[in-house]
């Protein structure tokens, strides 16, 4: 029997097979909390303190059934669920959302916020939502994906260049002027999905072949957060692109398309040390405590890493519809049920350990059968 999990030509890939084991890590509660959701698909959520900021395609959130006009940006209270007052306007889809140092940066497809012209890239006043100065460029391509680390706010996505200034995909702003980074130029040959920073490094993913040429930098690699150099010690060897990264300890989690889909848990050096396969892609991924969740277009996560036609699980599978969850240590299936709806299902996860939550945002319209509109929290 040839297992798919071996086409990541990486050493020491643990394969998880399945059945799901009982649960020995402790997920959240899988019943939404009263939230506002939305008129329109959820791309992007962000905790901040007491606050989350969602971002999407939306024109309305709606609350105890009332419609409230929010135009693809929105923010409430995490712990009441009560929305806020911040109502900022987007002219277009808002596709990530990073918060550092007092501010709200959104990255999408807009041309303006609140009739104020920002291409592509904006930061937001946490408060009272108003355009910040200070941070106006002109993006030759789109923004997909925001980190920050340090000084520096990381963005990853289609652009060749910024503010004429040739950029491959990759560019760094500085946090307090927001002047586009002079010396951080890492170049990837292909678009770039996903951005996470922590420690000394910069974890980038998405569909190149290479990162600044480097061989073994495909799909999945990490950077130096002053330099952009391609960090040595970091070494996936990822078959399939990658949609969304998330960070927990020592480990990078990736959200991988391909034929079905993985969840893989990567070691400091890029070994693998555990993979999931689903019958369709994680889109989205988030850490909280010991448990990491996933979500996406899959409607069974399969009992082994084998696929056929179309995804599709060759030796069975167990219903997880949307959304999963699992262990750090070893990528044990937990009983976590959160099942939601549609076709293209979930699109963005968040974690907040302090307030011991995480949020969905996608295109679903129920979780477990219930009515929940395009983004749910739990708890």
């Amino acid at each position: 029997m040839t297992f798919r999990a071996f086409r990541f030509g990486v050493l020491g890939l643990v394969v998880a097979l399945l059945p799901a084991a009982p649960a020995h890590a402790a997920a959240v509660s899988a019943a939404p909390e009263r939230t506002p959701t939305f008129n329109g698909a959820v791309w992007a959520t962000a905790y901040d303190g007491d606050t989350v900021y969602v971002g999407g395609d939306f024109t309305a959130a709606v609350v105890s059934g009332r419609s409230v006009t929010r135009t693809r940006l929105a923010a409430f209270d995490a712990r009441t669920g009560a929305l806020r007052g911040w109502a900022p306007s987007a002219d277009g889809r808002v596709r990530a959302i990073a918060v550092s140092g007092g501010s709200v940066y959104v990255a999408g497809e807009f041309g303006a916020i609140t009739g104020v012209r920002r291409d592509s890239l904006a930061r937001l006043d946490p408060v009272n939502g108003g355009v910040r100065g200070g941070f106006a460029h002109s993006v030759s391509g789109q923004p997909y994906a925001l980190a920050t680390l340090g000084s520096r706010l990381y963005v990853g996505g289609t652009f060749s260049a910024v503010d004429g200034q040739g950029r491959s995909r990759l560019a760094a702003f500085d946090l307090g002027s927001g002047a586009l980074d002079g010396s951080w130029r890492p170049s990837a040959d292909g678009t770039v999905q996903a951005v996470v920073a922590g420690g000394s490094r910069v974890y980038v993913g998405g569909k190149f072949g290479a990162v600044n040429g480097v061989s073994g930098s495909a799909r999945l690699a990490a950077v130096d957060p002053a330099s952009g150099a391609v960090d040595a010690g970091f070494r996936a060897s990822a078959a399939d692109e990658v949609r969304a990264l998330a960070l927990g300890g020592t480990s990078v989690y990736a959200a991988h398309g391909g034929p079905g889909g993985r969840v893989v848990a990567y070691a400091a050096n890029g070994n693998g040390r555990w993979n999931l396969t689903m019958d369709g892609d994680p889109q989205a991924i988030t850490v909280l405590s010991d448990v990491v969740y996933f979500g996406g277009h899959f409607d069974n996560v399969c009992r082994s890493p084998r696929t056929g036609t179309k995804g599709s699980c060759v030796d069975g599978a167990i219903k997880r519809v949307k959304l999963g969850a699992a262990g750090v240590a070893d990528g044990k299936l937990l009983s976590w049920t959160a099942n939601a709806n549609g076709v293209e299902g979930v699109h963005a996860l968040a974690a907040d350990g302090v307030l011991n939550k995480i949020s969905a945002g996608g295109a679903f319209t129920k979780i477990n059968g219930a009515a929940q509109p395009y983004f749910a929290q739990f708890s």
